[in-house]
């Protein structure tokens, strides 16, 4: 019964993730092509309040409950083929994309931004691109 709750636990603080994942990169579009300081100030805002209060929590509830449910029955995951050492490398990536998010963050709050809102639309397709090998991993385990 514990082992369900962590994994319900789990999906629900990886979906709080890619949420913010997914609209933190949206945010630097608009904020890229915003031009008044008022926008400007009230952007910085929201990536600051979405990268500290929902994001980093939901990827710290993420790997723990991750690694907890992995530390339950280790063969489970290990001894089946390859798909979960790739899933975890995945996941690794997706650490440094989140850091990535956080430094522009803190670029756009010090008015140091030199990307246009072109970059940060193709930017924003990382981690879809992450997801969906992801969810073919865990649910087809393809090696």
């Amino acid at each position: 019964m514990l082992y369900l709750w962590l994994k319900a636990f789990h999906i629900v603080s990886v979906v709080c993730w890619f949420a913010g994942l997914f609209y933190l990169p949206r945010l630097f579009v608009y904020h890229a092509q915003s031009e008044d300081s008022i926008s400007r100030e009230r952007f910085c805002l929201m990536e600051r309040k979405l990268y500290r209060f929902i994001m980093g929590p939901a990827m710290i509830a993420a790997l723990i409950f991750g690694i907890w449910l992995i530390s339950l029955n280790p063969s489970a995951y290990f001894g089946q083929g390859g798909w979960m050492h790739a899933k975890l490398t995945l996941v690794v990536i997706l650490i440094g994309y989140h850091h990535m998010c956080g430094a522009q963050v803190k670029r756009f709050a010090r008015g140091e931004n030199t990307r246009s809102h072109v970059f940060y639309r193709w930017f924003n397709e990382v981690p879809v691109l992450i997801l969906l090998a992801i969810v073919i991993l865990v649910v087809v385990r393809p090696f």
